[in-house]
């Protein structure tokens, strides 16, 4: 008996989908909109997380050994901060490593190549480059570097930490923080909003509806039909809605990152939008499908019910 009626309320919902087909294909419409602007924000938080890290994997904390400083002691220091948990990563370079990148990068200087011949010694200082493990921590790092610990001590108690330039780098890692923090708050509030949209809309166009449909619920209440055997066939409509739009932005997608992909994605630096479509597709496309199946049944069912108090 209860698989007829189920029967009975999914026949009647696709028959109420195909027969208002106007309003049906408005509720695709604006669901299409709404969840098009879903997964834009989902795609373009993902380039914008591939940038953050691009910036992140630029910013570091440098310090800065006295030239005396033997390289057993700079080790030691190294071993500390890679013993901190906010330390993603410490690299070692050693004076002769800092001279031949100077070298290199001035490689068509001959006046600054000249100049250093002329000093006849390495004028460079031995240094560790610190990588955080997230950009709010190299304060932290730093505090630690400029303290008095005798872990940033020689062998000998004498100290050989020269400089530290978190001064220099502090702005730009303060900015960076700030562009996350208010890029994921950004993200949430889209999200939120669109979908207050998508269920106001959506539940307008269900009522629009109910209402050409008001003589045959009301002759499916005067035989004795209970409200959840007159909600059901709207709320299959709205999920067959949502289904709909679901493959349509699906589709539209795929076609839209790979365009974008093939002429624009010089502008991406180094971003393959397709690829993270194509990557994230399952992920996406659970949001999508749950998003609309839960937006649609939803807003069809609170527009029934609404309905039917009145």
């Amino acid at each position: 008996m209860m698989w007829l009626a189920t029967k009975r309320i999914f026949r009647s919902g696709l028959q109420n989908f195909f027969r208002n087909g106007f309003v049906s294909l408005s509720s695709v419409l604006v669901m299409t909109i709404t969840l098009f602007i879903i997964v834009s924000v989902i795609v373009l938080g993902g380039f914008l997380g591939y940038s953050l890290n691009q910036v992140k994997n630029k910013v570091d904390v440098t310090v800065y050994f006295v030239t005396t400083a033997n390289e057993p002691d700079i080790l030691a220091v190294q071993k500390s901060l890679e013993a901190l948990p906010e330390v993603d990563s410490v690299t070692y370079i050693s004076r002769d490593q800092a001279l031949a990148n100077f070298q290199a990068r001035h490689a068509n200087d001959s006046l600054t190549l000249a100049a250093l011949d002329e000093l006849g010694a390495n004028p460079l200082d031995a240094s560790l480059d610190i990588k955080a493990k997230d950009p709010s921590q190299y304060a932290g790092i730093a505090d630690f570097l400029n303290g008095d610990s005798s872990e940033l001590l020689s062998s000998d108690g004498s100290k050989i930490i020269d400089t530290v330039n978190y001064s220099q780098n502090k702005l730009v890692i303060d900015r960076l923080n700030e562009i996350i923090n208010s890029a994921n708050t950004l993200g949430l509030w889209l999200a939120i909003i669109f979908i207050i949209i998508s269920v106001i809309v959506t539940f307008n166009t269900i009522r629009l509806t109910i209402f050409m449909a008001k003589d045959e619920i009301s002759v499916m209440r005067l035989v004795g039909a209970s409200n959840k055997y007159v909600k059901g066939p709207f709320v299959v409509s709205g999920i067959l809605c949502g289904l709909i739009s679901s493959f349509i932005v699906l589709v539209l997608f795929a076609a839209i990152t790979f365009a974008i992909n093939r002429y624009y994605g010089a502008y991406f630096v180094g971003f393959n939008v397709f690829d993270y479509y194509m990557t994230s597709f399952f992920k996406i496309l659970a949001i999508v499908c749950g998003s609309s199946i839960l937006l649609g049944s939803l807003a069809s069912y609170l527009a029934v019910q609404k309905y039917l108090q009145d």
